[in-house]
């Protein structure tokens, strides 16, 4: 018996009286749905011809069915019955395009959708958000089961998507972003056309540039993660929603990344850089849990052995092989080491199963290295002595005995690499010589790292310890990182900072002897300073008299002045550890006349450099010094390089929050003199580096109360936050957005202060947005104002 087309709109309202209350019926109802559908396909009419056939039955039942969509989607977004509505709508579509891949009825189904679609392109131009909303929503779940379309309706519908991008409503474009990321799909971009590409840079931009959350949130869990899209999603790590980064850690690196191989390793370095340093303890969690799921996808690779056995060896074995995700041999042995705290702190079980065997030491690598350290001070850190005693750790004398044979090894490959003929090419990056020099070295400073943790309650080794690590400091070929790791284990040797000055001064003076002997000759180990004896307290190392330079062959001054460089970085790391009054160590003054001052006076940059910082460390421990010196380092600034410059900003500013009263308390006129001096060097410094050195150290002075009237710095800093040309400075822009809230929430007088210089800076600042050019990104006056407003904000002050 054909149907009575009369009865569809009873059985329609059977249906969607069900699906509109919970999804768990959609599946009956969608066999029920297709039936009534199959029956009025089979209701016909002859055409005028006769010939012709009208689907009367098919229209009727689509009819029905865009009157029962059309109920829903004229209903508020949040609406949970409409939502079930909507989506057993595109879940019908899946269905009949299952039914129409399995041989049943293909055109009913085509002409179906194609009818459909047609009927929501013009719901996209509604006036109200709802029915733009809701026939989006429908879209997004049909789009993915539209099977073959016509190429007029699939350009209709991607420029119908286009628009909805620019809609005034953020959840109308978060819903074109879903639904045009599956015309994209996840296709190869080589393979792709120009209108795929043209798509997917659609989506980049929204990802990047919309200024409402939820489409970049959109963006980023929608938009395929391909190769060419990596970069602009890892970006979203730095967004200033939350949410945002954390799900880039959760949704898409978690979910859609097979391998943590197919990231390079500088993104793998960015997850921990960004992930683990970021300021939301959600987002350093769900950076965490990444890291922790690549260590089990490492753990579960069975690619080498490595050498050493034992019961809980595949999960060390795993987690060196994820240490090799990174570069532990350059500058990513910090992020390999805190990738290791982050999984520690993530999985804590993974302690337990740490052991340190007898065979693990005997054939250290970077990575074991590396894990050993960061093992040990993760359990430092957090106080896990228990963990500490069950992983086996060599005592103090056999580290001593590690980290000499270390250093013999780093001797020798420093040798070879010496006596290597040239690459042709001049390609030395993949010299396994060079690569073993590396190896060398990052084991090598990672035992000094343990050794700087040990407990030196043991006597004999902490002697043994000290004359290993007194005798590699005075090497010449000691790679220059390592001095400080040096000089770390002897501040920690060492009874007191007296003992380590005597002992530093001793190897400068053995290192600048001009005899071809020993450098360290006289520092035997029966004169071990570490004993703190009287007999050597009491005594002070002086200075030999060096050649002249003009009576040196040049190889002798080049040699002089490799030996004055180290002396110079030994004698920086030194200073940088010691807290005393220079008056109170009188040895270093042979220091500072045959050294120091000489450096500074030299004309080579680099020397004058190190020189430089040095002397404004000693003037740090001595104000008399700082004061003789203070000029020096203002003539500095004017005509130095831009990186010796930025060195001498950064002492200068030491300098005056260190001694403020005798640089801007003295006289108005002087102080007024220098603060004009640094703001005139603010306003014409071009490195963006040099600027945010100036601009954190104006930020302190005036934080710290200690300039008279600090209301130019103040207006010069406003003015710098929002200037066009401090836009892709970052640092300036991080120190500036830090510093405001605090100093004028700090105190009643800091707002006053901000309130006198609105109408300075307003008119600034109008002025600026009236002339800026058209590529350059500013924000309005009325929004810096607005910002002022809130922070002179009387309510929001500390003492109210």
């Amino acid at each position: 018996m054909p149907l009575d087309l009369s009865t569809i709109p009873d059985q329609f309202s059977h249906i969607f009286d069900q699906v509109q209350t919970t999804i768990s019926n959609h599946r009956k109802n969608h066999v029920a749905l297709y039936k009534l559908h199959k029956q009025a396909s089979s209701v016909t009419t002859t055409g005028r011809n006769e010939q012709s056939v009208k689907l009367v039955g098919e229209k009727a039942f689509v009819e029905h069915f865009l009157f029962m969509m059309a109920r829903a989607m004229a209903v508020k977004k949040g609406v949970s019955q409409a939502d079930r509505v909507i989506r057993f709508g595109g879940s019908y579509a899946k269905f009949i395009s299952d039914k129409a891949a399995e041989g049943e009825e293909e055109a009913i189904v085509s002409r179906f959708i194609s009818r459909v679609l047609k009927w929501l392109l013009g719901a996209f131009q509604a006036k109200d958000k709802n029915v733009r909303f809701r026939a989006l929503q429908l879209v997004s779940e049909l789009i993915a089961h539209l099977g073959e379309i016509d190429e007029d309706a699939y350009a209709l519908l991607r420029q119908g998507l286009f628009d909805r991008l620019k809609d005034k409503e953020p959840s109308v474009r978060a819903l074109g972003v879903v639904a045009l990321s599956k015309l994209v799909g996840s296709a190869d971009p080589e393979e792709s056309d120009e209108e795929d590409r043209l798509t997917l840079q659609t989506l980049l931009d929204c990802l990047s540039k919309d200024p409402a959350v939820e489409v970049r949130r959109s963006a980023l869990v929608n938009t395929p993660l391909t190769r060419d899209t990596l970069h602009a999603i890892m970006d979203r790590a730095k967004d200033v929603d939350t949410l945002t980064r954390r799900l880039v850690y959760t949704r898409v690196l978690a979910e859609k990344l097979s391998h943590p191989k197919q990231l390079t390793i500088a993104q793998r370095e960015q997850v921990v850089k960004e992930g683990l340093g970021d300021r939301e303890p959600a987002v350093r969690l769900a950076a965490g849990k990444l890291i922790t799921r690549w260590l089990d996808i490492f753990q579960a690779e069975q690619e080498d052995k490595l050498p050493w056995t034992g019961d809980d060896a595949g999960v060390m074995h795993g987690l060196v092989r994820l240490l090799r995700a990174f570069d532990p041999v350059g500058p990513g042995v910090d992020v390999a080491a805190d990738a290791l705290s982050a999984v520690f702190s993530t999985r804590p079980s993974v302690i337990d199963a740490i052991v340190f065997e007898d065979d693990y030491w005997e054939q250290l690598t970077a990575e074991s290295a590396i894990l050993a350290r960061a093992f040990i001070q993760h359990c430092t850190d957090n106080k896990l002595t228990a963990a500490l005693e069950t992983a086996k750790l060599p005592v103090v004398t056999a580290v001593a005995f590690y980290t000499q044979r270390s250093h013999n090894k780093l001797l020798e490959c420093a040798q070879a690499v010496d006596i290597l003929p040239a690459h042709e090419d001049g390609d030395d990056d993949d010299d396994p010589k060079e690569t073993e020099l590396l190896q060398q070295e990052t084991v090598l400073g990672e035992l000094l790292r343990i050794a700087v943790t040990l407990d030196y309650g043991d006597e004999l080794g902490r002697r043994k310890m000290f004359m290993v690590v007194r005798e590699m400091i005075g090497q010449e070929v000691l790679p220059e990182p390592l001095v400080e790791r040096c000089m770390d284990v002897l501040h920690e040797l060492t009874p007191n900072e007296r003992d380590l000055i005597i002992m530093v001064v001793e190897l400068v003076v053995a290192l600048r002897d001009d005899d071809e002997g020993d450098a360290l000759e006289g520092l035997e180990p029966e004169n071990d300073v570490s004993r703190s004896d009287m007999s050597r307290s009491q005594r002070e190392p002086s200075m030999r008299k060096q050649k002249s330079r003009d009576e040196m062959t040049p190889e002798e001054a080049a040699h002089a002045d490799s030996v004055d460089m180290r002396c110079l970085l030994i004698c920086t790391t030194m200073l940088q550890r010691v807290e005393g009054a220079l008056n109170e160590h009188t040895m270093l003054e042979g220091i500072l006349a045959d050294l120091v001052v000489p450096s500074v006076r030299r004309k080579e940059p680099v020397i004058r450099e190190r020189g430089l910082a040095c002397l404004a460390l000693s003037c740090l421990l001595a104000k008399g010094l700082a004061l003789n010196s203070f000029q020096l380092f203002l003539n500095q600034v004017q005509g130095s390089s831009t990186e010796l410059r930025g060195k001498v900003l950064q002492a200068l500013f030491d300098l005056l929050i260190t001694y403020d009263s005798e640089f801007l308390a003295r006289t108005a006129d002087a102080a007024q003199q220098l603060v004009d001096f640094l703001l005139s060097t603010f306003e014409a410094e071009t490195s963006d580096e040099n600027q945010a050195i100036i601009c954190v150290g104006l930020s302190k002075l005036l934080l710290s109360g200690v300039l008279p009237d600090g209301t130019d710095v103040l207006i010069a800093l406003l003015i710098a936050y929002v200037n066009p040309s401090t836009h892709d400075n970052q640092g300036l822009r991080q120190c500036l957005s830090y510093f405001f809230p605090i100093y004028a929430y700090s105190s009643s007088y800091n707002q006053s202060r901000m309130r006198s210089t609105f109408t300075t800076v307003f008119d600034m600042v109008a002025q600026m947005y009236q002339d800026r050019g058209e590529d350059e990104v500013m924000i309005t006056p009325y929004q810096l104002a607005l910002q002022i407003i809130d922070w002179a904000d009387p309510q929001k002050c500390a003492d109210k």
